[in-house]
């Protein structure tokens, strides 16, 4: 029999937490399947969908799944999919992320939904692709689940979006491997870039300290919020999807204020932007990381408009490495600007274990051979 699937509704929010705590334990990391009120606010959410499935025959929850989008977007995230271990191997998984994708990208409410999945199996990664989501890289490292796991990036474009991407003449020679891959990958193409000429970074205003220079961090997310809405009132000086500041650091002159999303739960951070500038910050991206580090951020990433090749250049000489490439993601007048995510992990990245799709596995071999070329010695550098 087919799966019931409906709404999720505020009434059944003890129901889909103790599915969540099923399926993932005590270390799940995301509001949707554990914080009642933040819950409640995506159910309620006019920009978001939330499916649930249940047993034709005992009216029992066996899988839930939403899109998560918001005001002023035409991008979403589809999370939380989660199916009971006793309904597993049913279609409930693909079945929810179809009608989510019907409901969010085929009437055009979302030019592009993207996915980050676990790899600890094959699993996560065969139900969106089969539900016509294409891989876009990986994110090593990118959270804490009891351990640390490295998680696949995934998205779906609604028809004709792939097709007026704004064209880019150079990017930095790091990033070659990865346009490559995804030219292969999802059938794109990156006519005639070339490899940027290197050129040195802008001088600092102020000249960096040794030993970096200290740093306030400052947890205080409405204030946070508030300063942040007061500096960005649109979105012309940034763009990350789904993601609001709750820390700031700054260094003790203030002459700079880099805005983060932490987790701590999951400990990972996202760096959304600098004000007055995010070249303000450039030079300060390692004392960044390391105070990041120190919060609870084993892995620190940023999204990089692959047009921008000084804001690349920055955060490829802090050794940040380009995981993944996501193109058509920003809608800009009738085309949309392509964006790179780079990250950072502090702690050991290990391979071993993991599950990768032969789609994905392309993706996987250039982040090595990126990593290794940011991180490991060339043979001059090698002692005899």
């Amino acid at each position: 029999m087919k799966p019931v699937i409906t709404p999720a509704t505020c009434a059944g929010i003890a129901e889909l937490r103790q599915l969540y705590y099923a399926v993932y334990g005590p270390h799940y990391p995301v509001a949707l399947g554990t914080d009642p009120a933040e819950m409640a606010r995506l159910i309620a959410d006019p920009h978001s969908l939330w499916l649930v499935g249940r047993c034709p025959g005992t009216g029992a929850l066996t899988a839930s799944a939403a899109i998560h989008g918001e005001a002023g977007s035409r991008i979403g995230r589809l999370e939380g999919i989660a199916v009971h271990p006793e309904h597993r191997s049913a279609g409930m998984a693909a079945a929810l992320t179809e009608e989510l994708c019907a409901g969010m990208l085929d009437t055009g409410r979302l030019d592009s939904v993207y996915a980050t999945v676990r790899t600890v199996s094959a699993g996560p990664q065969r139900v969106v692709a089969r539900n016509g989501f294409r891989p876009l890289g990986v994110l090593p490292n990118a959270v804490d689940l009891s351990s640390r796991e490295s998680l696949a990036l995934y998205a779906r474009h609604a028809a004709g979006v792939l097709d007026r991407r704004f064209p880019v003449a150079e990017v930095p020679a790091p990033l070659l491997p990865l346009l490559r891959t995804a030219e292969a990958a999802l059938g794109i193409r990156y006519p005639d870039v070339r490899a940027a000429a290197a050129r040195p970074l802008p001088a600092p205003a102020v000249p960096v300290p040794e030993d970096g220079g200290r740093l306030e961090v400052i947890e205080a997310p409405a204030f946070v919020r508030r300063r942040f809405r007061d500096h960005f009132p649109g979105a012309g000086g940034w763009f990350y999807p789904l993601h609001t500041p709750n820390v700031l650091l700054t260094p003790e002159d203030g002459r700079f204020e880099v805005y983060a999303y932490l987790n701590r739960a999951g400990g990972y951070c996202s760096l959304l932007t600098a004000h007055p500038d995010p070249a303000a910050a450039a030079a300060y991206l390692e004392p960044v990381t390391r105070a990041l580090a120190r919060a609870g951020a084993g892995y620190v990433e940023a999204l990089v408009p692959l047009a921008h090749h000084e804001a690349l250049a920055a955060f490829l000489a802090q050794g940040f490495v380009a995981g993944a490439l996501y193109p058509a993601m920003r809608a800009d007048g009738d085309g949309f600007h392509d964006y790179v995510v780079l990250s950072r992990s502090t702690e050991r990245i290990d391979f071993r274990g993991v599950a990768v799709e032969p789609p994905l596995q392309p993706y996987l071999d250039c982040y090595v051979s990126a990593w290794a070329s940011t991180h490991l010695p060339t043979s001059p550098e090698v002692a005899p």
